[in-house]
């Protein structure tokens, strides 16, 4: 009697579960997991019940109670996991401070953030996260921004810079003006398509979603051929039941349900946390069958500013000195040439000294003092006003810029020509390793602009891009990603999300680049937040990993079945080989830690 009531206990409270799924399953008439479970608990309990009630045979409560255990254990495990992989999600809220310094009549006040406005002026002190996006307006530090963007290297900020919620502040003190608040700000932009992200359904999770029903349909099918083999050749009632419940567990779909969802929880969050964005998975699938990447040039390969690409020097100079004094004389000019000099002098680290006695020359460049001695920068016509005649080696390099479509600026002293500056929309540095990374992984690389041919052609001879489109419209550019695809090529674009947004859609994967705060992410597939083409290539990586562990997940939860299922059955009863119930159970669970650690193993990888 207690081992009869201890079991009608364990079955309603423990195996309750399972029922309640089971409806839920057969509601939506899509039997799977839940429906085996319950078929299996439910056959346990009515035969163990009818023995206690009088019918003859041996009851299975035992049988029924640990196989409960043990299914709520699996069922344990399987949620512990997915919990985990989206703990992505908790960790980014908990970047964000509940309290921010806001600024009034010249003193700061702690206020929970929730009270900020847009146009709020906020202390951020040394070490402190900052609360919401702005823009700092004095101070200057340096941000670690590896939270938002992957990026390890720390960040200087300085007036004028924008700053993203959840970033922490360097050694300095900031002051920010509040320009987005609560779900506006990049942080919980990012936390939305992480969880659109995870939501969203593949190809892959429709391919499980199939077999788990068929797999639901031949576990009932063959629980019912076993039922009717062994009553036929007049096996006992208890070992008939034992081998139909035995089936029905083993070849329960559990792990199936798992093996999907938790890849790719855990790829999305892995993305997330090193800069790539995945809007919609069906893109990041289609990933690993990429033949083509096609990038947009400026602002993608390119940094969409003008710097000193090329320079040409007269004998007895020396290139800093020269790119020193040029900088030191257009250091008052605004013009797009001369901010590309003073810029290119500044990354250079170079020591610009002070100009004086500034003039600009209408129409031909600007003249002043530098160190005591009188330079002039411009162009051409400058050369042509001054009557000055350069050195061969400048007339070459200034017909080399020319003909790649670049600017030439000469820098003169005392009628002279001292040197001769290409100054060109200036190629990303991480470029060339980014291209180079696709090459190895075997996929063509095509470069799409509006620029002039020249100017194309000699960015993809620096850079090794394959094929070139220039002189393209903006409203052609997906009439180009077209070409590519009826030439039987899956086709990525890469772009800045504006421009570009139908060549994006129109490909097979649209990846948007950009600084991860504006970029216009509706319109591509996966977001790149940091401005580096190589993350290109980590989504080719990502994609491919992802897919061999689901392939595996998939093999690991069914495929164990092909021998599971006639060795639940009795196959090889008379060979002294049987599975009873527990076993069964434990076997099925198994594949389902199998299958959930074996997705953990993802995180390993290097994206």
């Amino acid at each position: 009697i207690i081992v009869t009531l201890f079991g009608t206990a364990v079955f309603a409270y423990g195996g309750w579960v399972f029922v309640r799924g089971a409806a839920r399953e057969l509601q939506a008439r899509l039997p799977g997991m839940m429906t085996l479970i319950a078929l299996a608990i439910t056959v346990a309990f009515v035969f163990s019940a009818a023995v206690a009630l009088g019918y003859p045979g041996m009851p299975l409560w035992e049988e029924l109670a640990t196989l409960i255990t043990i299914m709520l254990l699996g069922h344990w495990i399987e949620m512990r996991s997915i919990f985990q992989a989206q703990g992505a999600l908790q960790e980014l809220a908990k970047l964000l401070p509940s309290t921010a310094l806001r600024e009034v009549d010249g003193r700061a006040e702690e206020v929970p953030i929730t009270d900020l406005r847009v146009g709020d002026t906020v202390l951020v002190r040394p070490g402190a996260s900052v609360p919401v996006d702005g823009v700092v307006r004095s101070g200057e530090s340096a941000m670690n921004e590896s939270m938002i963007t992957g990026e390890s290297r720390p960040v200087g900020k300085a007036a004028g810079d924008g700053v993203i919620a959840g970033t922490v502040n360097g050694a300095g003190s900031l002051r920010m003006e509040v320009t987005r608040i609560g779900g506006e700000t990049s942080l919980a932009r990012i936390m939305r398509l992480v969880e659109q992200a995870q939501q969203s359904r593949s190809r892959a999770q429709a391919l499980a979603d199939r077999a788990a029903f068929a797999l639901t349909v031949v576990a009932v099918a063959s629980g019912a051929l076993t039922a009717i083999v062994w009553a036929a050749v007049g096996a006992k009632p208890a070992f008939t039941v034992e081998r139909v419940v035995s089936v029905l567990v083993v070849a329960c779909p559990h792990a199936l349900g798992l093996a999907i969802p938790l890849v790719i929880a855990i790829s999305t969050t892995l993305g997330a946390r090193t800069g790539l964005l995945v809007r919609d998975r069906r893109g990041l699938e289609e990933a690993r069958k990429l033949d083509a990447v096609v990038f947009d040039k400026t602002g993608t390969l390119t940094l969409a500013e003008h710097r000193v690409v090329a320079t040409r020097l007269a004998e007895g100079i020396v290139e800093e000195d020269a790119l020193r004094w040029a900088a030191a004389v257009e250091g008052d000019s605004e013009h797009p040439m001369a901010r590309a000099i003073v810029e290119s002098a500044t990354e250079r680290g170079l020591d610009i000294p002070p100009g004086e006695s500034f003039r600009a020359l209408p129409g031909i460049g600007v003249e002043a003092r530098v160190l005591g001695r009188t330079f002039q920068v411009g162009g051409p016509n400058l050369l042509r006003k001054l009557g000055v005649e350069p050195a061969a080696a400048l007339s070459e390099g200034a017909a080399e810029a020319a003909s790649r479509g670049q600017s030439a600026v000469y820098l003169l002293h005392e009628r002279r020509a001292l040197a001769v500056f290409a100054v060109a929309d200036a190629v990303r540095p991480e470029s060339r390793e980014a291209i180079g990374r696709l090459h190895d992984a075997g996929i063509e690389v095509v470069m799409l602009t509006g620029d002039a041919k020249a100017v194309a052609d000699a960015v993809a001879r620096d850079l090794g891009i394959d094929v070139v489109f220039a002189e393209v419209l903006p409203e052609d550019k997906a009439k180009k990603i077209e070409e590519l695809k009826a030439q039987g090529k899956r086709v990525a674009m890469v772009g800045d999300g504006v421009n570009d947004a139908p060549a994006l859609v129109t490909a097979d994967v649209g990846i948007a680049i950009g600084a991860g705060t504006d970029v216009a992410v509706e319109a591509g597939d996966v977001v790149l937040v940091r401005s580096d083409p190589r993350d290109v290539s980590r989504i080719v990586e990502l994609s491919k990993a992802s897919y061999r562990k689901m392939v595996q997940n998939l093999w690991w939860a069914a495929g164990y079945n092909i021998v599971a299922i006639p060795l639940a059955a009795g196959a090889l009863f008379h060979q002294g080989i049987l599975l009873p119930p527990a076993a069964a159970a434990v076997l099925m669970s198994a594949s389902t830690v199998i299958v959930a650690v074996n997705a953990q193993l993802l995180r390993r990888g290097e994206f």
